[in-house]
């Protein structure tokens, strides 16, 4: 779980109220669709692999990219996302301003690759724990609402990495990616987390779901829907996608 001092970055925080409502969902999750062709859950998100992770590189150089992260998170935590200044980074996280821009090239690709961290973050601690619910859709739910939670308890941080991923321009396509295929190897596992090989059509739900709640993360985060809307949005979404 990813921490800086007393701050738990909210999609891996564990919470127990129920945001979203789970009701009875009429998918049979070990249902088997001959169709399909089986992958191994390594293989299926072939392209899931780490572009953003904190791998590669001396002891030194995680180090100094991490205490970049770290500052980046702080900073976006206590003021959002014009409180992210690549300079105001640098000095917080005691690295050159040169050498920051050579980890990365702006604030955006700062942002981003911090989301997928602690996505990466987040994705540790699901496989440590087994996701309660019936269904894919309780399963799913679950994991949603607890990270949906977690984001609503810390609006400026949830601001600031929603509209970075919002801006990301192609130059930031490995980085958005990776964000991407994280959040669906959560989602992949709490669809089917007794299933040795995955599908390529499981991977292609999960892909969906997460577009899904990310476009409802950005309606949230621009006010265009409550909380309460949120959150029936994505149960409806969830139950409509897995039935």
């Amino acid at each position: 779980m990813s921490t800086r001092g007393n701050r738990t970055f909210p999609g891996v925080a564990v919470v127990t109220d129920q945001y979203f409502s789970v009701s009875e969902s009429s998918l049979d999750h070990n249902e088997r669709r001959p169709e399909r062709s089986p992958v191994s859950s390594h293989s299926a998100a072939t392209s899931l692999e780490s572009t953003g992770s904190d791998e590669g590189g001396s002891s030194a150089q995680r180090e100094r990219r991490k205490r970049i992260l770290d500052a980046t998170i702080d900073l976006a935590a206590d003021g959002g996302f014009d409180a992210v200044q690549m300079r105001t980074v640098a000095d917080r996280a005691e690295v050159a301003l040169g050498t920051l821009y050579r980890y990365f090239p702006s604030k955006i690709h700062l942002l981003v690759t911090a989301l997928g961290r602690e996505f990466e973050s987040a994705e540790q601690a699901w496989a440590q724990r087994e996701i309660p619910g019936d269904t894919a859709a309780d399963r799913v739910l679950h994991v949603l609402r607890r990270m949906a939670r977690g984001l609503q308890g810390d609006r400026e941080l949830a601001e600031a990495l929603t509209r970075a991923f919002m801006f990301a321009d192609s130059s930031a396509q490995a980085e958005i990616h990776h964000v991407g295929m994280t959040l669906t190897r959560i989602l992949t596992r709490a669809m089917r987390p007794d299933v040795e090989h995955i599908t390529d059509e499981d991977v292609a739900v999960a892909r969906v779901i997460g577009d899904v709640w990310l476009a409802a993360l950005v309606a949230w985060v621009t006010g265009r829907m409550s909380d309460d809307e949120t959150a029936a949005h994505m149960d409806r979404a969830v139950r409509l996608i897995l039935r």
